[in-house]
């Protein structure tokens, strides 16, 4: 694999740090400015509707500039945001912060998974965008630990400006290793939007909403799960997190080896176990061991749906995947948003900490079905080609 990866790698490990860090800091944070912790909550809100918006919004704009130094104003934009959290004089600044830093959260990945499959060979480019999001799985288990260990132990002001600093170095590694690529001729936004009339590259992103939504459906309500129902202690939480993300680093691997291999056969494989995992986790979840195992298994098979469902939109969107990669990386955070929203719900309605797995479960059943109805449709594009293709040669009058 090219170093060019590792630079990618490191931005993706200071952008899955910040987004993730902030949930272990939220009492710190609503302390010292005075608010409450549902208002503090808005720092996790802001920054998943600040990728939505900003993924495409920033692939647009800079469609007129080469990756490489578009991936460098990103990183910038990245490092500005954190900064700007880490001096906030106000609760109100420090929102905005996050909101900057998130903009640049989804071109990032978008951009970055296209650079990352254009620097190896066609047969790679799933274990190259495996390599790149490597960065933001390993985030989980190292980098939201340590700044959270930080964040306590020294202020929530140092994890911030430590993350800014990681962004820096991020930013170097893309001038000095990524390869200057050149924007593509005939590259302009009604190209890029033609990508999204096509029915396969719609169910892919849908796949993500639904796929990834399943995990977080559970995992946004894991802390009072573990506490109140398997009864671990609050100290506890965070290692439960920790094997959360050790199952997120594990299946990114698998996911990148195995989606260049046999894309949608993983795609069920993965799917289907996570959905049986979250159902059982139902069950699973008044044990602790069991519900360990089945925090590390949603993970491992949440994340291994990555790679494949990356590399999916970028297949079919072949010509233009630039804006269709980075609306891609906004419907995880979409699927995210809409599973915590839909979780929250069902707790609310007295149905108990774990009622939530059941919609994971369903969100994950739904993804499969989806999958299984891609498919078909790609199945019988084929077929259509083929008889339209007789038809018109029926058609044809032959002379003697």
């Amino acid at each position: 694999m090219p170093l060019a990866l590792l630079a990618l790698a490191v931005g993706a490990f200071g952008i899955g740090t910040t987004e993730f860090v902030v949930m272990g800091l939220l009492p710190g944070i609503a302390a010292d400015y005075g608010v409450s912790i549902p208002t503090a909550g808005l720092l996790v809100t802001g920054y998943a509707l600040g990728v939505v918006v900003g993924a495409p919004l920033l692939t647009v704009l800079g469609g007129k500039v080469s990756r490489k130094r578009m991936l460098m104003l990103l990183m910038g934009l990245f490092v500005l945001g954190n900064t700007l959290s880490a001096l906030a004089p106000s609760f109100e600044m420090m929102l905005a912060g996050r909101v900057i830093a998130s903009l640049a959260h989804g071109s990032f990945f978008g951009i970055g998974s296209v650079v990352a499959a254009g620097l190896v060979a066609p047969d790679k480019k799933a274990g190259a965008i495996a390599t790149m999001f490597t960065g933001l799985t390993v985030a989980n288990f190292v980098g939201v630990p340590l700044g959270t260990f930080v964040g306590q132990a020294v202020g929530w002001r140092a994890t911030f400006a430590g993350v800014a600093a990681l962004g820096v170095v991020g930013l170097l590694g893309i001038l000095r290793l990524v390869p200057d690529m050149p924007r593509p001729e005939g590259a302009h936004l009604r190209r890029e939007l033609t990508a999204f009339r096509n029915p396969q590259v719609l169910l892919a992103m849908a796949m993500t909403v639904l796929g990834f939504g399943g995990v977080f459906a559970a995992i946004t309500y894991i802390a009072p799960m573990m506490t109140e129902v398997a009864g671990y202690s609050e100290g506890a939480v965070t290692w439960l997190l920790v094997l959360f993300g050790i199952g997120m680093f594990l299946g990114n691997l698998l996911g990148g080896r195995y989606a260049d291999r046999a894309l949608m056969p993983l795609l069920y494989v993965t799917l289907g176990g996570l959905a049986v995992v979250l159902a059982l986790f139902t069950v699973a979840a008044h044990h602790k061991v069991l519900a360990a195992i089945a925090i590390l298994l949603i993970g491992a098979l949440g994340f291994a749906t990555v790679p494949p469902l990356q590399k999916r939109v970028l297949d079919q969107a072949h010509g233009a995947p630039t804006l269709a990669s980075a609306v891609n990386i906004g419907a995880f955070n979409l699927g995210n948003a809409l599973a915590a929203w839909l979780g929250g719900l069902v707790i609310a309605a007295g149905f108990g900490y774990t009622a939530p797995n059941w919609v994971g479960a369903a969100l994950a059943a739904a993804a499969l079905g989806l999958a299984l109805w891609s498919a078909a449709l790609e199945r019988r594009a084929p077929a259509a080609e083929a008889a339209a293709t007789v038809g018109a040669d029926a058609r044809i009058p032959v002379h003697h």
